[in-house]
């Protein structure tokens, strides 16, 4: 906008509107706030503008921490922009704080002139004091270099809704409508979607649904009629981010149940679900509870052994067989994965990787069972790892999961995290000519011909190709055969103690994973760079926007990113060597680091983090950065 442009506004009374590309917005509140609700609300709306948008839940671990502490607080970020981007953001530009924990929680993120909007009622002595405040920092000055709107937003929802017939308690549970309201009308997001989903939510509550819908319109009210904002905000939609399609806004969990959906439709198989409830893992049971009409079966286990007993059962049984779960629960499955290893039979494990060991951080983000995956069964059981590195990628991770693991009569580790599975950006919802073909053909008669003439079926008998034994479903005349944890003899199935045949088998079953075919690894290096940043899952993100900001200053450097860890692209050790330093950032101590050393004898350099959060991209460039002026 011009300046003649404000001049007009101005002298019409209009308030001022700029233009953007950019925005990180974060609320902030307690756990009861109603923040993720809010934060989704605010991301579903300007998904439905048109902009690129990624976001960054964070949840309390407590359960339900007391109210007004630090330990309580619930934050949702969200950064939206006219163009492509690809994190959460470094630091918001926008912190919505509903009360003095939510401020000083995170007060220390946002940059220098950053707006912060408080809701001014909780500013009390004792709000204030239970946090370790020493005075009012609405009042002392220590937030001289911010731009604050101390806003009364629980007076103004319960005075918005006296004409209700709710209590005072009630009506307050309201404000963060009014906080949504007020922030959409600052940043011009539509507000139809929001009222039509009130409308839904709380249908069976009509008093419920029209109180939210009044405090959300006095919200934005407020903001248009009030003094202390005077100017609004415009991101304009990121028309030219996108290819031609038709997209939608969608978490990691959901694109991933989504993909378990399709890839059970494409191979014509049904799909069951084994699973026990865990953190962050339970939004993918939720979501495919509800999709009995596409031959969905879930159960809900009593404990994570039975959870994954029961789907290893189904995949004797002709079923597309999964089981999600997060690391602690991956240690519990440990034995069974192992019994999916000697019985050959394609089962897929779903692990949304948090912070560890133990119970750990349940609510955070980490990348630390990649060597679990790996290595986490006794004896020699190797099992493919696959690695989604965006939200709207778990989709097409979970197709591939399933690709390899029916070809290839497999279990399949698929490794997502927190902060892939609560968070969200726009997904290109496919074609259905561009999905994979995952038929499976089930043994239907003998397949081994004795030495006296007799047709039998051998349940061992390999594809000469994959080296994946038949899949027999139970009942099916003649393919009787034997099952069980013990070793097998090679062809027949039958109990085999003969050392020799076990090494055999061993070698075989190690062979059919390395001669899993999977796509060669893609690098991104537009003018032969000496150095290589190579990263897997969540990092993708912060990695590709660290590039592209040391791209932009001037300096040469490539990237590639790993999607299947297990076996690895059969070229990457000759990308390794092209290159003088190879950088890998990962949320763990250097598992993936260790592995490319012992294979590929490249000298590694590891940078980690295990904070329970995602790298900032700025961070990374820094590291990046160094690592560059290193001889």
């Amino acid at each position: 906008m011009t300046s003649a442009d404000a001049v007009s506004r101005a002298a019409s009374g209009a308030k001022e509107v700029r233009r953007l590309d950019r925005v990180i917005i974060r609320f902030a509140g307690d756990s009861g706030d109603g923040m993720q609700l809010t934060g989704d609300r605010f991301t579903a709306e300007t998904a439905s503008f048109g902009n690129d948008l990624s976001t960054l839940p964070d949840f309390p671990a407590e359960i339900r921490a007391p109210a007004g502490t630090l330990p309580g607080v619930s934050s949702f970020q969200l950064h939206f922009a006219d163009h492509d981007i690809l994190t959460p953001g470094d630091a918001p530009d926008v912190l919505v704080a509903m009360n003095p924990a939510a401020l000083k929680a995170n007060v220390g993120d946002l940059p220098h002139g950053a707006e912060i909007i408080v809701d001014a009622d909780e500013f009390t002595g004792r709000a204030v004091r239970k946090v370790g405040y020493d005075g009012d920092p609405l009042e002392d000055g220590s937030l001289d270099g911010y731009r604050v709107h101390p806003v009364p937003l629980t007076t103004l929802t319960v005075e918005a809704l006296k004409e209700f017939d709710l209590s005072r308690k009630e009506a307050e549970r309201s404000k963060n409508m009014f906080a949504l309201g007020l922030l959409s009308w600052m940043y011009h997001r539509p507000t139809e979607g929001t009222e039509k989903f009130l409308t839904t939510k709380f249908a069976r509550k009509p008093v419920v649904a029209a109180a939210n819908i009044a405090a959300f319109r006095a919200g934005w009210n407020f903001g248009e009629t009030t003094e202390d904002f005077a100017v609004s905000y415009e991101i304009a939609p990121a028309a030219t981010a996108f290819p031609t399609g038709t997209y939608r806004n969608i978490s990691g969990n959901l694109a991933l149940a989504y993909g378990l959906v399709t890839a059970s439709r494409q191979a014509d198989l049904p799909l069951f679900l084994g699973s026990y409830p865990i953190t962050p893992a339970s939004d993918i049971l939720h979501e495919l509870s509800k999709h009995k009409n596409f031959g969905v079966r879930t159960f809900q286990a009593e404990d994570e052994i039975a959870g994954i007993g029961a789907a290893l059962g189904a995949a004797f049984g002709g079923s597309l067989a999964v089981t999600t779960t997060s690391g602690p629960g991956v240690a519990l499955k440990s034995e069974t994965i192992g019994l999916a290893v000697s019985l050959e039979l394609p089962l897929l494990i779903v692990d949304i990787q948090r912070g560890g060991p133990s119970t750990g951080l349940p609510t955070k983000t980490e990348q630390a069972d990649l060597l679990q995956a790996m290595f986490g069964r006794n004896g020699e059981a190797p099992v493919p790892v696959v690695a989604p590195r965006t939200p709207a990628d778990c989709f097409d991770a979970a197709l591939e999961a399933a690709r390899i693991a029916l070809t290839y009569r497999t279990p399949v580790m698929l490794l997502s995290d927190g902060y892939l599975a609560n968070g969200s950006e726009p997904w290109h919802i496919p074609e259905l000519d561009e999905l994979p073909d995952l038929t499976v053909r089930f043994a239907q008669g003998p397949n081994h011909t004795r030495d006296d003439g007799t047709e039998v079926f051998w349940p061992y008998k390999r594809d000469p190709r994959t080296l994946a034994r038949p899949w027999a479903v139970p009942g099916t005349p003649g393919l009787e055969h034997r099952i069980g944890g013990i070793e097998k003899q090679d062809g027949t199935g039958n109990i085999s103690y003969d050392p020799a045949n076990h090494d055999f088998m061993v070698r075989t079953r190690q062979a059919k994973i390395d001669g899993i075919v999977v796509p060669d690894i893609e690098v991104d290096d537009p003018d032969g760079a000496r150095t290589l940043v190579l990263g897997w899952g969540s990092t993708y993100g912060p990695i590709t926007a660290a590039v592209r900001r040391l791209r932009a200053a001037g300096e040469s450097i490539a990237q590639a990113h790993l999607r299947h860890l297990n076996p690895f692209p059969a070229d990457l050790g000759d990308v390794l060597a092209r290159y003088e330093r190879v950088v890998v950032p990962e949320m763990n101590l250097g598992q993936l680091a260790m592995l490319l050393r012992a294979r590929y004898l490249c000298d590694v350099r590891s940078f980690t983090q295990v904070n329970g959060m995602p790298f900032k991209a700025e961070q990374l460039a820094r590291m990046v950065e160094e690592a560059l002026r290193e001889d």
